[in-house]
């Protein structure tokens, strides 16, 4: 069957749009998937941010992000992160309800395809409630690499990729030393590095994603000019870190809530604007020239003081 559907690189005035559509979608699914299952998080369903604007404007400035039209009407839009040459993950497709079952969720995987045709291996991860998209998948020639309580991990090698010239698959080359070596732009794929370490190296303009970095140590470390986007820290400690000109934004303290703490560090001239700042606590410290809605806090605890002296 004939499917009129085409992708075209998003760009920010489209976030708007491609948000309503991703948050009808996703919300869609919830009900058909969720709707008997109080208290259920699936992030594969909702994931995190799939109804802020701001999480879209990231991610087109970001990642691939193609909007996907039909007959010139922006019904949807598929999300990648392309590593390297060789190595691509779908991040989230969406098509808006009453546009699926036409055939063009198909289409535009091989669409993306022929975006990136260097590509040979593509990886995703769905929920395992949506059975629907289990077998969109491996209609489409994914393969379940593993399985979980809450996702399916598929993968998909292209088959006949003529550029393996220097690909090394399968090998055991564990307790291996390296030294002096010239490993520019090498590429890695779902490659056991636990335990592994780099000291005196250049890894500038390395691109790490989608990787399991728990537990691990960063020291004197030169990071400028470095993009931290979409990661979970929970639970993780900085210390003695230069932070001058670093920026938080669109940012929480995830499912668990817990609360950050800042001790013995030199904030001063720091902003914060349009955040949440319930319960927050300001104890022994310098507070001088710090405002409120431009209000000296000096100020008010002045006025608060004499209050209290005249009761």
């Amino acid at each position: 069957m004939y499917v009129n559907s085409t992708i075209e690189k998003a760009v920010i005035k489209d976030a708007e749009i491609l948000t309503e559509i991703k948050k009808k979608t996703f919300d869609e699914e919830a009900r058909k998937w969720l709707s008997n299952q109080d208290g259920v998080v699936d992030f594969n369903i909702q994931p995190p941010g799939y109804a802020s604007i701001e999480m879209t404007k990231y991610m087109i400035e970001e990642l691939e992000y193609f909007k996907i039209k039909y007959y010139e009407k922006v019904i949807g839009g598929i999300i990648v992160t392309v590593t390297g040459k060789s190595f691509g993950r779908i991040d989230r497709i969406f098509v808006e309800p009453n546009y699926q079952g036409k055939g063009i969720g198909s289409q535009v995987i091989n669409l993306i395809e022929e975006q990136f045709p260097n590509v040979r291996t593509w990886d995703l991860e769905t929920s395992r409630r949506q059975v629907n998209n289990h077998h969109f998948y491996e209609k489409m020639g994914y393969k379940t690499t593993f399985m979980t309580d809450d996702e399916y991990y598929y993968i998909k090698r292209k088959a006949n990729f003529l550029s393996k010239e220097n690909v090394v698959e399968e090998k055991n080359i564990s307790n291996v030393q390296y030294e002096n070596c010239n490993m520019e732009k090498t590429e890695c794929y779902q490659v056991n590095l636990e335990g592994c370490s780099f000291t005196n190296s250049n890894l500038m303009n390395t691109n790490i994603s989608n990787c399991n970095l728990s537990y691990s140590k960063f020291r004197n470390i030169n990071l400028r000019h470095s993009l931290f986007a979409d990661l979970n820290l929970s639970h993780s400690k900085m210390k003695f870190v230069t932070l001058g000109g670093v920026s938080f934004i669109d940012t929480n303290l995830g499912v668990e809530e817990q609360p950050i703490s800042f001790e013995r560090c030199d904030l001063q001239g720091s902003k914060i604007s349009n955040s949440n700042l319930k319960n927050l606590e300001i104890i022994d410290s310098d507070l001088s020239g710090m405002k409120i809605d431009n209000i000296a806090v000096k100020d008010l605890l002045d006025a608060y003081y004499q209050m209290n002296e005249k009761k």
